[in-house]
């Protein structure tokens, strides 16, 4: 693994402060046990087999197993300890996440959070396989067979201003007066820009030319909270985003696609207790925001 990870048998001895020698002598004995070449030599280094690409597979697998059983066995001893290793999009990272970090932490302070940026898609999903998070938490993925996949809730979209400004003190109002506005949203060639068009569409409206385009959740908020843009939010976000204070939802229907959010982990890998306390601790806030008006 260690020779896979860096390339190299050199590299690979320096990380695990041994000599050279003796990582080409513990490969070369490898190889011969199961009578099958796991590296190409060359100037560059060491290139993967086919063969070694398999044993990386389940060496990966044997070793993870290995960290979740230690991290159990130090839970018996200390049920306050642990680490959880969490892997979210953009979207939930400002609103999900932190009111169930403060919530874990309250009850868990010794139980260490690595929260980690990941990016829709395939990239987030080959985190998990990898091994290099716990569990992952994000929008739609859909039931895929190596993974367990369970929704937490799912919300609709609100039109959002800022709250200081003239149109968040509008007792009623269309979105025909609003529609010709400042909008902040998605690229449409998005997964989130392709609801959010047909939260439109729904309504009634061609979607509007935003002025500015992106999927940065911080970005998108902080603009609308300044009062100059307008935007559509999933209602979560709205309702937990760090500028909620600044931010006015409109007393506007808003029919069409609905959004949910998911937790996400590998089926068949056992989760150390400190993981499954987390997501026990989501499911619980998720309840709350169903339950929330």
């Amino acid at each position: 693994m260690a020779v896979a990870d860096t390339g190299s048998m050199a590299k690979a001895a320096a990380r695990l402060r041994i000599s050279h020698p003796a990582v080409s002598k513990a490969i070369s004995e490898i190889e011969g046990t199961l009578g099958v070449r796991l590296f190409d030599r060359n100037s560059q280094g060491a290139e993967l087999t086919a063969h070694s690409e398999v044993l990386l597979r389940c060496g990966i697998n044997v070793f993870d197993e290995m960290q979740q059983g230690i991290r159990s066995l130090e839970h018996l001893s200390d049920p306050n300890s642990g680490e959880v290793r969490l892997g979210c999009t953009d979207i939930i990272l400002h609103s999900l996440v932190p009111p169930t970090v403060r919530k874990f932490s309250a009850k868990y302070p010794g139980v260490q959070l690595d929260v980690r940026l990941t990016n829709p898609g395939e990239h987030q999903v080959q985190e998990l396989l990898e091994r290099k998070i716990d569990l992952l938490i994000t929008r739609a993925t859909g039931q895929q067979e190596d993974f367990h996949s369970e929704v937490l809730f799912d919300e609709p979209f609100v039109f959002v201003v800022g709250a200081h400004g003239e149109l968040a003190r509008k007792r009623r109002i269309a979105l025909a007066e609003i529609i010709k506005g400042n909008w902040v949203l998605p690229p449409y060639d998005s997964a989130p820009g392709t609801l959010v068009a047909e939260v439109f569409r729904a309504n009634g409206f061609s979607p509007p030319r935003p002025l500015v385009k992106t999927i940065a959740i911080q970005l998108t908020v902080s603009l609308i909270a300044s009062g100059e843009f307008v935007g559509i939010l999933p209602m979560s976000v709205a309702a937990l985003s760090a500028h909620q204070a600044s931010l006015r939802a409109l007393p506007l229907k808003s029919p069409g696609p609905r959004i949910s959010a998911e937790i996400v982990f590998l089926k068949n890998r056992t989760l150390s207790p400190a993981v499954e306390a987390f997501i026990d601790c989501t499911r619980e806030v998720a309840k709350s925001l169903v339950r929330a008006p």
